[in-house]
């Protein structure tokens, strides 16, 4: 038994999130913070709160922004023949 079915009385439903109200479902998790601008985010556009959201982080994927960058070697090794 959780604490939460602990605190609350016989007979009596959890609150679900607007989130979860709107949609029927019980969320599985908490939800999180947009990582583009902060507000809470929705589970139609997970981890994102909107389309815009979504759509400005794909952007900035297709532009390179978040390329890992790479350390170029040289030609030569201690490790190879000569």
């Amino acid at each position: 038994m959780s604490r939460r079915d602990k605190d609350m009385s016989p007979g009596q439903k959890p609150q679900l999130s607007s989130q979860a109200a709107d949609t029927g479902v019980t969320p599985f998790r908490k939800p999180r913070p947009c990582p583009i601008c902060g507000r809470t985010s929705v589970h139609r556009w997970h981890p994102f709160c909107s389309r815009r959201c979504a759509d400005i982080d794909l952007s900035r994927w297709l532009k390179g922004a978040y390329a890992i960058p790479v350390i170029e070697e040289d030609g030569s090794r201690a490790d190879e023949d000569p």
